[in-house]
């Protein structure tokens, strides 16, 4: 009896062994089919060698034809959101205050709503800005996927101050697979010098990055503020003392750099492009490690693997796939939370445009009224200080969304400041 008990309970040890060992196989069996699944989406058998160099999309997507479906959509107009979208309506008409303050610079003759990554070198060569000025090469930095061949071609500095018109022949490409990743391994890669500089000015080794960085770090190539240094008109970062606008001001205020002098007050002023990486790295979403991509280019699902959907647009008009991953709320609230964030500071925006538009008018009033440029001085600064703050915001795509509290209290400062100069510009006026 006991023996017979004995192999009974061996026999049980030796169905529960084999029981273990075929799950594991199983287990095994199954993670290997989801992980060829995966490569099968991210490294399929290869239909051709892409060359380095080949700034072809339609020749990558022969290898990723899923990636390049999406990207190909950049070129679709997906229609306008409250303050942004597709659709290239005229920002001077309905912003008209931007005449103003831009006045004297090619800003005030053509601002447009940007289109999709497809249009950025058809939509620069054909805007009014490079055809009233005679632009330099460095404009093409972030606008053609030929860029990189040119600067390896030319070399660095050569390749900026030649200008633009000269170049322009030679450009057949916007945004490109290229732009962003290794042709061979696909790794995501900086292809920009301007924000390679940056970063090591900072002192940030590019080659210790996170994959989760570099998924903000290929956006900042372009979507930033920047300028033409020199004689040789360098694209440059002015990020030698931060990312905030007031360390960018103080960087600039440092050797005196001015973009334009105002036509109306005579201020020495600056022109703020698109700031979207120094604005989003003040707020929540880059403390919390969510990258451009994680919401510009969220995962989707094909099949059974995901991969990022590169049709590049507003996550507004794709909260489902851009917000709920994360954000476990109704689609219809937190379109409403963006929306309020967006509304508050468009609010802030035309208080700060009207603040301005006085100072403005006071500078000239006093100038008229015998005011010398020599006393109009600080007023002149206040100016500048305010209409910079002001383009922090304004030119950033997101109407504040990327920080909200950041971006507030700029236009706060801005609106400060420009009270401040109408104030000083109407003194001098009383006591003339």
């Amino acid at each position: 009896m006991t023996q017979r008990l004995t192999r009974e309970k061996w026999l049980y040890v030796a169905i529960f062994i084999l029981a273990a060992a075929l799950t594991i196989v199983v287990a095994a069996l199954l993670l290997n089919i989801n992980q060829r699944k995966q490569e099968a989406v991210q490294f399929p058998l290869k239909v051709v060698e892409v060359a380095p160099g080949e700034l072809d999309p339609a020749v990558w997507g022969l290898n990723f034809p899923i990636q390049y479906d999406s990207f190909r959509r950049t070129e679709e107009n997906y229609g306008e959101t409250p303050y942004g979208g597709s659709e290239p309506y005229s920002k001077l008409e309905r912003y008209p205050a931007m005449i103003r303050l831009w006045a004297g610079y090619a800003f005030s003759i053509d601002h447009n709503e940007e289109r999709g990554h497809y249009y950025a070198q058809i939509d620069q060569e054909n805007t009014e800005r490079v055809q009233i000025v005679n632009q330099p090469g460095a404009c093409i930095n972030c606008h053609a996927a030929e860029t990189p061949g040119l600067i390896a071609e030319m070399g660095w500095e050569n390749f900026n101050r030649t200008p633009y018109n000269d170049l322009k022949d030679q450009l057949h490409f916007g945004s490109s697979c290229a732009d962003c990743h290794d042709p061979v391994t696909m790794d995501l890669v900086i292809t920009r010098p301007a924000f390679r500089n940056a970063m090591e000015q900072r002192g940030i080794d590019l080659s210790q990055a996170t994959r989760q960085e570099m998924r903000s770090y290929v956006c900042a190539q372009c979507h930033v503020e920047y300028y033409f240094l020199g004689d040789n008109k360098v694209l440059t970062f002015p990020w030698s003392q931060g990312l905030t606008v007031d360390n960018i001001e103080a960087h600039y205020d440092s050797y005196g750099f001015t973009d334009w002098t105002h036509a109306e007050t005579g201020a020495p002023m600056i022109k703020i492009q698109h700031p979207e990486f120094e604005m989003w790295s003040t707020g929540l979403h880059a403390r919390s490690g969510v990258s451009c991509a994680d919401c510009h280019m969220p995962y989707v699902r094909e099949g059974s693997v995901k991969v990022s959907d590169h049709w590049l647009r507003s996550p507004l008009v794709n909260v489902s796939q851009a917000c709920q991953t994360c954000h476990n709320r109704p689609e219809e609230e937190l379109t409403e939370r963006i929306l309020t964030i967006q509304n508050t500071t468009a609010s802030l925006l035309r208080h700060s445009e009207e603040a301005i538009l006085a100072a403005i008018d006071a500078i000239v009033a006093a100038r008229a009224a015998g005011v010398t440029d020599a006393e109009l001085e600080e007023a002149l600064l206040l100016h500048r200080g305010a209409s910079l703050r002001w383009d922090f915001v304004s030119s950033e795509n997101s109407t504040g969304f990327h920080s909200p509290q950041e971006s507030a209290r700029i236009l706060a400062e801005s609106i400060n400041l420009a009270r401040q100069a109408e104030l000083a510009a109407y003194k001098l006026q009383a006591g003339k």
